[in-house]
């Protein structure tokens, strides 16, 4: 890197770069960096304070602690070429396939138990299987309805999968708001590449849904469930709605008679049969969970399992998220698909199994814990971080409950050029893609969430640990045609309430995650 320019002392890089292979430039980053390098320093400054400023103002935003941020937009965008994403498709879809199978077969017949598959303990010890849906058939037969399924680069440039999100994930709203607010800060950039859209999720997510109804209800009405405004996701809840067209509603707004669901309107109550629900089983039905809980809706559980009303996604979904649940999948793919994994785990010890147990207490300072019902970062021990009194108290826990545990290497997460106070320097990243069951397919949103770490050597990339994120660029491959998944109307990015006029540059008078 010999241009006087933000990308000086770039690196040196441990692990995989998905810009530059050592000095080299990748080819699918050239048109970026040359235009990042036309610009010139101010000019990327004051673009990246406009993409900032205009997120702000949009209030895009996540919550810590029952306060309101900004979710900071990294104003690189990350690119992935088309065959890499072919291979993210796909294994995404087949894991994805697996994982359904398994529900079915857990909340059925249980097979995977009687065929020594994974033991039946494993399941029914997770925190996040709910005996009360046992039987329960989802009308359509789908259970994940909306998944976010998080990898990994390694240190070959492979990706990995990290975990599975099949309760309630979230992300998406950054996605589509991510994509307009960078092709109004960088349009020429945006201009000189064919890059898959996104913002059609709204309108997969919705058919999804309405094919999920139940049986005999040709025109399903549909509603989105949230636990309210001081909800970490709240932002996203009312993006989502708005952009399928369905209602908002939070607990209080909905009533169970008779085994059916309704909702309250001004004209009085009108039937509801598809709820898309925002919050966590243990809070959706004060009947059959928490009974103080005030955020769901008494008799949910019951209406669904009449027949009458479809929970996306459904209930007890938590136990393929279970990390431990995780080891098993690659053996899942192989029991229930009869394919080997597309994508790869990665390496982990169960610490239930005293074996493995033994080993990783030998290497706990060489280790990355990680609580199995865990989540959003929390918990999570790097063991070369930790000081001899946090891997103390972490081998009590450990020895208490070693179930509750797994452990993974350290890995070198790949990184993506980011603009920080020193200039354009590596951050390490993560992607989550969302796949859309319909019941007929399985439809990936290209490109997903990419989270950025943005202090320096962090490996954590959750928005609570101070993370950002970045526009995910699939470029189109010129030879296929266009998925019909992937046309999206001309007027759909207005619907997210982004100012898309091009930003003049800085010479001329003069965007979250």
């Amino acid at each position: 890197m010999d241009d006087a320019h933000l990308f000086d002392g770039y690196g040196p890089v441990v692990g995989f770069d998905e810009m530059f292979s050592a000095s080299e430039l990748r080819s699918e980053y050239t048109r970026v960096h040359s235009a990042f390098r036309d610009m010139g320093n101010e000019e990327i400054r004051s673009r990246a304070e406009s993409l900032a400023s205009a997120y702000l103002d949009q209030g895009v935003t996540f919550g810590v602690g029952g306060e309101e941020r900004p979710f900071p937009l990294d104003i690189v965008p990350r690119i992935i070429e088309a065959a890499d994403w072919r291979h993210v498709d796909t294994g995404v879809r087949q894991r994805v396939k697996a994982l359904e199978a398994f529900l079915a077969d857990v909340y059925g017949p249980g097979e995977v138990f009687t065929d020594g598959v994974v033991p039946r303990e494993t399941v029914l010890t997770s925190p996040h299987y709910h005996r009360v849906v046992a039987g329960l058939e989802p009308p359509n037969g789908v259970r994940v309805h909306i998944s976010g399924i998080d990898l990994i680069r390694d240190g070959d440039g492979d990706f990995r999968v990290l975990e599975d999100n099949c309760r309630v994930p979230s992300g998406v709203s950054y996605v589509m708001t991510n994509r307009p607010a960078m092709s109004a800060a960088l349009p020429e950039v945006f201009a000189d590449h064919r890059i898959r859209p996104v913002q059609q999720y709204s309108r997969n997510l919705l058919a999804a849904l309405r094919a999920a109804a139940p049986s005999g209800v040709s025109d399903p009405n549909v509603v989105v469930l949230t636990p309210g405004v001081y909800n970490s996701a709240y932002f996203e809840h009312t993006l989502l709605a708005r952009t399928m067209g369905v209602e908002l509603v939070e607990g209080r707004d909905l009533v169970c008679q008779q085994g059916r669901v309704s909702m309250r309107t001004t004209r009085g109550l009108e039937p509801v049969h598809v709820v898309y629900r925002r919050l966590d089983d243990e809070f959706l039905d004060p009947m059959q969970f928490y009974p103080e809980s005030v955020l769901g809706v008494p008799g949910l559980i019951n209406a669904a399992r009449a027949g009458n009303v479809t929970i996306a996604n459904a209930v007890g979904n938590g136990v393929a998220d279970d990390k431990l649940i995780y080891t098993y999948v690659p053996d899942l793919i192989r029991y229930y698909l009869s394919e080997e994994p597309i994508l790869g785990n990665v390496d982990t010890w169960r610490l239930g199994d005293a074996e493995q147990r033994e080993e990783v207490l030998d290497r706990l300072d060489e280790l990355v814990l990680k609580p199995v019902d865990g989540s959003g970062g929390k918990g999570i021990v790097i063991g070369p971080n930790a000081d001899a009194d946090e891997l103390a108290a972490l081998r009590t826990k450990i020895g208490e409950d070693p179930r509750a545990w797994i452990a993974q290497p350290v890995i070198s997460l790949s990184t993506v050029p980011t603009l920080v106070e020193d200039g354009i320097r590596p951050r390490h990243v993560d992607l989550r893609p969302f796949a859309v069951n319909d019941g007929d397919d399985v439809y990936v949103l290209p490109g997903g969430l990419t989270r950025v770490a943005l202090p320096e050597g962090e490996l954590i990339v959750n928005s609570s640990r101070g993370g950002g994120s970045k526009d995910t660029w699939v470029l189109a491959d010129p030879y296929t045609p266009p998925d019909p998944k992937d046309t999206a109307d001309e007027d759909e990015d207005d619907d997210l309430g982004a100012d898309r006029r091009p930003r003049p540059s800085q010479s001329q008078d003069e965007e979250v995650g």
